[in-house]
C-alpha cells in the first residue's frame, strides 16, 4: 500500500502544488517573470549537476583505484541524478527538492542516514543471518 501512496503524491498531488506554486508567484511578479525563472533554475541546475556529477565520477575511480567499495560515491551519483529529474521538471517545489540534492552537506547526511538505517544494521554485528542452506564450491566452465 506504501508504494501506491507515494505514486499518488508523486502524479497528484506534486503536480497540483506545482501549479498552485507558479500561479502564485505568476500573480506576484507576472507570467513572463514566472516563465524565465523555471527557465534560469533548470539552465543553474543543469550547470551544478554536470560539475558535480563529474566530480561523482573522480570520487568513484580514487575509491576503486585504492580498492575501497565506492557506495557513497555510487548513492551520491543516484541523488545527482533526482536532483537532474527534479530540476529540469518545471516548478519550483521540484526546484527546491532538486537543488536540496546538490547540498554536499545535506547529500551526505541523508545518504549515511539512509545506509545506517536500511543497510549497515548496528544491532546485528557480524555477517547477516542465512535463510536456508550454504552450499560452496567452485566451478570451471568447460566449453
Amino acid at each position: 500500500m506504501r508504494l501506491l501512496h507515494l505514486l499518488f503524491l508523486l502524479f497528484i498531488v506534486v503536480p497540483i502544488a506545482e501549479i498552485y506554486l507558479l500561479l502564485e508567484v505568476g500573480g506576484v511578479i507576472g507570467a513572463i517573470p514566472t516563465i524565465g525563472l523555471v527557465v534560469l533554475t533548470a539552465a543553474a541546475g543543469a550547470v551544478l549537476v554536470r560539475a558535480q556529477g563529474f566530480s561523482t565520477i573522480m570520487q568513484v575511480r580514487r575509491s576503486m583505484d585504492a580498492g575501497e567499495v565506492p557506495a557513497v560515491a555510487i548513492i551520491e551519483g543516484i541523488f545527482l541524478l533526482v536532483a537532474g529529474a527534479m530540476l529540469l521538471t518545471p516548478g519550483f517545489l521540484t526546484d527546491a527538492v532538486g537543488f536540496g540534492c546538490l547540498i554536499p552537506p545535506l547529500r551526505r547526511a541523508l545518504i549515511l542516514r539512509f545506509l545506517e538505517t536500511r543497510v549497515i544494521h548496528p544491532h546485528h554485528p557480524g555477517p547477516a543471518p542465512h535463510h536456508g542452506h550454504v552450499i560452496e564450491g567452485e566451478f570451471r566452465r568447460e566449453d
